[in-house]
């Protein structure tokens, strides 16, 4: 399959403190024509450096983190998205209460995906937010 025209790739951070998790969700992007991940990060605070430098379209943030948490991220970009190139932002976690939720969409995240059972919904989502 050609590779996508840099200036048609959706760049994607992932935000996700299990290593293994974010390298097969990584992966299942990466398969994607017209995605490219351009970072990782395990914790809040090298996540918001990574969103900085990086400038995405997409962020996929769950909310449990090494150190800091997801809404401490959520929150960054919700202050100042233009800090970050006002990427998108989803929420992939197994943190699914209706209050967090409610929070989480509160602070500007497009969509809520549930870890054990929305991982195809989350590719979904990303393969129409692929530029054309």
């Amino acid at each position: 399959m050609p590779a996508a025209e840099p200036d048609r790739l959706l760049k994607v951070v992932l935000i996700e403190d299990s290593l293994l998790l974010c390298q097969a969700l990584g992966a299942e992007l990466g398969e994607l024509s017209g995605v490219q991940v351009v970072g990782q990060a395990e914790d809040e605070r090298s996540a918001i450096k990574l969103l900085q430098r990086q400038q995405p379209h997409l962020a996929i943030v769950d909310l449990q983190l090494r150190a800091g948490s997801g809404l401490g991220v959520l929150r960054a970009l919700r202050r100042d998205p233009e800090q970050f190139g006002s990427p998108r932002a989803v929420v992939f976690s197994s943190h699914g209460e209706p209050s967090i939720r409610e929070h989480c969409f509160a602070l500007g995240v497009d969509r809520f995906f549930d870890k054990a059972t929305q991982v195809g919904e989350l590719l979904a989502y990303v393969r129409q937010a692929i530029p054309s």
